[in-house]
Order: C-alpha cells, then structure tokens, then sequence
C-alpha cells in the first residue's frame, strides 16, 4: 500500500507525541529531574572535597549554585520537547510555548547570577549581580503577565476542510520531526564537544535561530492552505516574534530582558489586532 507524505509523517509523529504526554513518561522524566539536581550537588560536593579524578574535577563546578542553573538547563529542554510536539497544534499555541522557554530562560538567568555569590550567601557590595537578577527577574514577571493575557484572549479560527486540514497538520507535523532530529542532533554534537573538550555552544540560542528558519517554513506551509493576506501576516507576525526572542537571548543583559518584554507584547498586540479586525474573515 502507498502512503502519502502527509500519512508517512502522521503516522510516525503520533506515536512519538502519545509516548511523550504518556503519564507515566511525564513522572518518570519529573523522577530523572530530581535525580540529576541530587547528583549535580553531590558531584560538586565531591569535587570541593578533592575526591573526583583530575578529568572530571576540571569538569566539575565548585559552586553548589551551578545545580540551581544545570536544574532549570533541563527543565528548559523538557519544554523545548514539548514545544516540538505542540507546533501542528496551532501557530499561536507554539508561540505561546516559545514565550513560556523565554521566561523560563530569563528565570535560569537569574539563578545563574548566584555563582557570583559566596556559600553561605552573603552581600559582598557589588552590585551588578543584584540588579541582573532583578533585571531578569522582573522581565520574566512581565512576560509571565503577557502571556497569561496572550493565552486569554486566543479565539477559535476558521477551520479548514477535513481533506485540508489534515494535510495542513500533517505538515506541521513532517516539520515538528525535522526540528525533533535537529534537536538530537545538537543536544548529541554538545555532549560530544562537552566530553571531548572542543569549544561549546549556546543551545538554546542556537536552536532559536533554526526555529526563525522553521517559522519562515511555517509562514509558507500556512499560504498554501490559508492564503488570505491577514492570516498570512498573522503568521509572518508570529515568526517575528521568534526572532525577537533570539535576539533577546543574544543581547547582554538588561537589554535581554527588555527585548523578552517587546517580544511577548508585540505577540499580545498582534493578537488584539487580528481578533478585533480580521477574525470573523473567511480564512481559506
């Protein structure tokens, strides 16, 4: 029997989701999270009391705080996974989850400012490392705002034929397992150089500028099944948030958060817009 690409990429992405929002996988990866904080303060512990070898010593932080900051680096790729599997859902819903890793990311960013402080943790009288916490913090705050109203005022939209639909998903669908591969991908290539030595990279910004591409892609998927210009800057409007974001994770601080905020606002303001003018129109 032959299968269509559109079958070919449904069946092979359906049951990878049904596996990943599977309960006993959502507790066993929650488990893997607490295993590997526990084993990041014991490892550090170790390397401060000189019990680890020279290799892995050289590798080893020597503040307990980086856990803090290898704990949320995991719970931020836990949810670049699900943003993977929620991007055939809806254009809006995967901005929605990029704008939650961004928040996310400037939270982390916070945390990692405590290797500037000593154990116990005291005020040592400089104060950048204070205003950069609250410089992230209160970015996350205001973005962790937006995007409840941003969630909130989501409105159903027209909807395409079943024969369409489907081929419109399934696409989105063949494109969430590409990003699945480059992600393996660069998550292996980082552990590779970790281990071996060889410079690293930042992942999550990297990933974000394959995400700008894959969002292009998605603009172009979306004009062969809704060509509509409104819906068609709608999307073009969403990939510009993507690119927001990577500039934000680009840009030192301060202005990182600040661009969190512009990028999580013109996602709110461009909802407002399209739900106030443009979405009782006919879409297809």
């Amino acid at each position: 029997m032959r299968y269509s690409i559109y079958e070919l990429a449904t069946y092979a992405f359906d049951p990878l989701h049904a596996f990943w929002k599977n309960e006993k996988t959502e507790r066993a990866v929650a488990g893997l999270l607490i295993a590997c904080f526990l084993a990041a303060l014991l490892g550090i512990e170790l390397g401060r009391q000189g019990l680890l070898s020279e290799v892995i010593a050289a590798k080893t932080p020597t503040s307990h705080y980086a856990a803090v900051g290898i704990a949320f680096t995991l719970v931020l790729v836990l949810e670049v996974i699900s943003f993977i599997f929620v991007l055939p859902c809806s254009l809006s819903k995967s901005v929605g989850k990029q704008l939650e890793i961004l928040c996310l990311i400037l939270i982390r960013n916070s945390f990692k400012e405590l290797v500037n402080f000593p154990e116990p943790i005291t005020f040592t009288g400089d104060m950048t490392p204070i205003y950069q916490i609250l410089s992230d913090g209160a970015g996350a705050f205001a973005v962790f705002v937006l995007l409840g109203i941003y969630y909130r005022i989501q409105k159903p939209l027209p909807t395409l034929g079943p024969s369409a639909k489907f081929c419109y998903v399934a696409s989105k669908k063949l494109v969430s397992l590409i990003l699945l591969g480059l992600f393996m991908g660069l998550s292996g290539y980082l552990l590779y150089c970790s281990i071996t030595g060889k410079p690293t990279f930042d992942f999550f910004s990297t990933f974000y500028t394959i995400l700008i591409f894959s969002d292009i892609l998605l603009v172009l998927i979306s004009q062969r099944f809704l060509p509509a210009f409104h819906a068609v800057f709608r999307n073009s409007g969403f990939a510009l948030v993507t690119l927001l974001i990577r500039l934000a994770l680009a840009a030192p601080p301060f202005y990182n958060a600040a661009l969190g905020v512009a990028s999580a606002g013109f996602a709110v303001l461009l909802t407002l817009a399209y739900n106030s003018f443009y979405r009782n129109e006919k879409e297809s």
